[in-house]
């Protein structure tokens, strides 16, 4: 089982990015999928998830109206469409797949700062 995060780096402020999670060994189609952050010295936090059935969705209101979570299952990929982000939205960002059990990826960083 394996789940590969891309997609993060520096962005100024007001910037987006797009963070990508592929999975593979297990089928992707059947799990949730979610988005998680964690900064220095803070515990880690759920930014997005997405139901096994696409319009299922949810975001804390930290990152709602700003943040997209959106899954391609042909594709075995779950992406994170952020945009206005603030130096407050630095952190590490993980996805994970969640049924019977939980698979974390490694995680990519994203760095907001001008």
């Amino acid at each position: 089982v394996q789940l590969v995060e891309s997609g993060g780096g520096l962005v100024q402020p007001g910037g987006s990015l797009r963070l990508s999670c592929v999975g593979s060994g297990f089928a992707f189609n059947r799990y949730h999928m979610s988005w998680h952050r964690q900064a220095p010295g803070k515990e880690r936090e759920l930014v997005a998830v997405i139901g096994s059935v696409e319009a299922i969705v949810d975001y804390p209101n930290s990152v709602k109206g700003r943040f997209t979570i959106s899954r391609d299952n042909a594709r075995n990929t779950v992406y994170l469409h952020m945009n206005r982000l603030t130096p407050n939205d630095t952190a590490k960002y993980y996805c994970k797949a969640s049924r019977d059990i939980d698979y974390w990826g490694q995680g990519t960083q994203v760095t907001v700062s001008s």
